[in-house]
């Protein structure tokens, strides 16, 4: 401590340690205390075992909303967010940022430099993460270019956000997948504020905790709550391998698709659908 002005001064420094080979993450969140900024240790982050990440990124978005749908999560679709680029398909662990709307007296507050929240994520991630970052609306900047080369260095499994983006023509030279609302050549510091990482976080109305499974493809993004990773694995695969033969038996013999789809589980055994399954020896 240093005593200046008749004020004691605290400088408070954290030293963390993330465990690559565990993909452990610990989150922050900001608070200003005698105009000290602190910053406080809450919660770690689970481990996304590599195995199920490349499952996930073999099974449809599409699959995954029924899977999950089936289980009682009926809003894990991102609505709005759109890949920046198509043909890239994208699966990892959830590190969440939270953006605050701008306020001067906020502004004030704010961590600078590297300690700002957004460095802070970005430094968490690794090659299995995927950024997500919730804005205050969907046509407000996160960032571009310069601060997500950061995103590049890291390898980072993706990015997603229900706000903007700038600079899309160089981010689509980064190689990671990018999937957010829109583009924009507007900036974001008038409008909103980094200010939490790794909270709970809504982001395009959907709930978002840190360590979820996050999955994107050509139709979107949706979230996987990481208690439901293998539940919803075997459901999804076991649909797809379904629907695929559904779909070669009715191409082979035109009619209606009525005749097996859609489908619910446990199938009737006396279903033309559980007929058609047992023929092609489906288990």
């Amino acid at each position: 401590a240093e005593y200046m002005g008749g004020i004691y001064h605290f400088h408070i420094n954290f030293i963390y340690l993330f465990a690559v080979d565990m993909f452990k993450v610990v989150s922050f969140s900001f608070v200003k205390s005698n105009n000290i900024s602190t910053r406080f240790l809450t919660t770690a982050i689970p481990q996304v075992e590599k195995i199920y990440l490349d499952q996930f990124k073999k099974c449809s978005t599409q699959a995954l909303v029924d899977a999950l749908w089936v289980q009682g999560y009926p809003s894990v679709y991102l609505e709005g967010v759109r890949p920046l680029k198509k043909g890239i398909k994208m699966a990892g662990r959830a590190i969440t940022l939270r953006f605050v709307p701008f306020r001067p007296d906020l502004m004030k507050d704010k961590p600078k430099g590297t300690q700002s929240a957004e460095y802070l994520a970005f430094e968490m991630c690794n090659e299995m993460d995927i950024l997500v970052a919730s804005s205050v609306g969907p046509w407000e900047s996160i960032g571009g270019d310069i601060k997500f080369l950061r995103l590049k260095q890291k390898q980072v499994a993706g990015l997603v956000t229900d706000g903007s983006v700038r600079d899309s023509n160089v981010l689509e030279t980064y190689g990671f997948p990018i999937f957010s609302h829109s583009t924009t050549a507007k900036q974001g510091p008038a409008t909103m504020i980094p200010w939490g990482v790794n909270e709970i976080i809504s982001c395009a109305g959907v709930l978002v905790r840190p360590g979820d499974v996050v999955v994107g493809d050509d139709d979107g993004v949706i979230i996987v709550p990481h208690s439901m990773i293998e539940t919803v694995l075997k459901i999804a695969q076991e649909r797809e391998e379904i629907e695929g033969i559904i779909k070669e038996e009715l191409e082979r013999n035109p009619s209606s698709p009525g005749k097996f789809y859609p489908f619910s589980t446990p199938i009737a055994s006396n279903s033309d659908l559980a007929e058609l399954l047992r023929k092609k020896g489906f288990k």
